[in-house]
């Protein structure tokens, strides 16, 4: 997971971040956890993906 994402963000680091994030959220949806913290990781990965996607104008 990414630390900290700001309107200033690299797009040229997309590629590579975005394929980092995914595999982190696979993995987490693959352990199945259903505690709060896992489920805040899991929205926490998506909106990191999302933004992402957003900012550097990433369709898929």
């Amino acid at each position: 997971m990414l630390d900290n994402l700001e309107s200033n963000y690299d797009c040229a680091s997309a590629g590579d971040d975005l394929h980092q994030l995914k595999q982190e959220l696979a993995t987490l949806r693959g352990q199945n956890a259903g505690d709060q913290e896992s489920q805040e990781r899991i929205n926490r990965l998506e909106n990191q993906i999302s933004f992402i996607m957003n900012k550097c104008d990433i369709n898929q």
